[in-house]
């Protein structure tokens, strides 16, 4: 089956820029509001929308975003919501959209059931930054019989056994984290993503698209050097906050101009 998320980064490669990859937490600040700037995104220039559902225990995200999933649970966020909403924004978006999940809420649903309930709503994937590879074979297969994308994480800290492993395993693009630690805007993004996405060139990775620490075009146009897409979270989710759809559509825009700027390297 083809891979929405590849063909999107195929897409944007073959406009001869790198693809951006906008976030939000969804339910936030409320769940028509969240929908309404998923769409924003789309509109914006977006290549593909990632959307979170809220947990309550978020390890890997930042400040900006634990607040806005404290925020989205406390109006009311359940994972019922979750379809519908993603079933909205596909079905007036061409823009394919992946969600970004905590394993447990997976697991609480049903891993199959999960599966078929996204796809039915027209998802593309699954990104899953706490549960690796040798750990997923329920969800490989399932997303093997749905087609859905699966993305795996990878960090500057992991060996090449796995990384190895993360290649083989991922489908749609492999999620390079450039620094360790939560997400949140940086200064300087670490060199290490451009040492990491090489790695994992070299272990037969055909797409890599790099996320934490990305809040400016600058920033943007410096992971499109190497990598096939940019991952931007944190800046999205403080323009909403701070300035509604407005803000958000503006701040996209700005970001997506970085793109015009790094082609990526080629895909094989």
């Amino acid at each position: 089956m083809t891979s929405a998320l590849a063909a999107a980064l195929d897409a944007a490669h073959a406009a001869g820029r790198g693809a951006f990859i906008g976030y939000l937490p969804l339910g936030y600040p409320d769940l028509r509001t969240s929908i309404e700037a998923a769409v924003t995104l789309a509109q914006n220039g977006a290549d593909i929308i990632e959307l979170g559902p809220p947990y309550s225990d978020p390890v890997m995200d930042g400040a900006v975003i634990q607040e806005a999933a404290v925020a989205s649970l406390a109006a009311g966020f359940r994972i019922r919501d979750l379809f519908p909403a993603v079933k909205e924004i596909t079905d007036r978006t061409h823009v394919p959209v992946v969600v970004m999940t905590y394993w447990n809420l997976v697991l609480q649903h049903g891993v199959d059931r999960y599966a078929d309930d996204l796809l039915a709503a027209g998802g593309a994937g699954l990104i899953t930054p706490d549960i690796t590879p040798d750990a997923a074979a329920e969800w490989i297969a399932a997303s093997e019989r749905t087609g859905l994308d699966r993305v795996f994480l990878a960090a500057p800290t992991s060996t090449d056994e796995r990384l190895e492993l993360i290649a083989r395993s991922t489908t749609g693009f492999i999620y390079t984290v450039s620094t360790m630690g939560t997400t949140g805007e940086r200064t300087e993004l670490d060199a290490a993503a451009r040492t990491l996405v090489g790695r994992l060139r070299a272990h037969g990775a055909v797409h890599c698209c790099v996320g934490i620490g990305i809040s400016n075009a600058d920033h943007v146009a410096g992971v499109l050097e190497y990598a096939d897409g940019a991952i931007v979270g944190t800046a999205l989710v403080k323009a909403l906050r701070d300035g509604g759809l407005d803000a958000l559509a503006a701040t996209t825009r700005q970001l997506v101009a970085g793109t015009a700027h790094g082609a990526g390297t080629p895909s094989a």
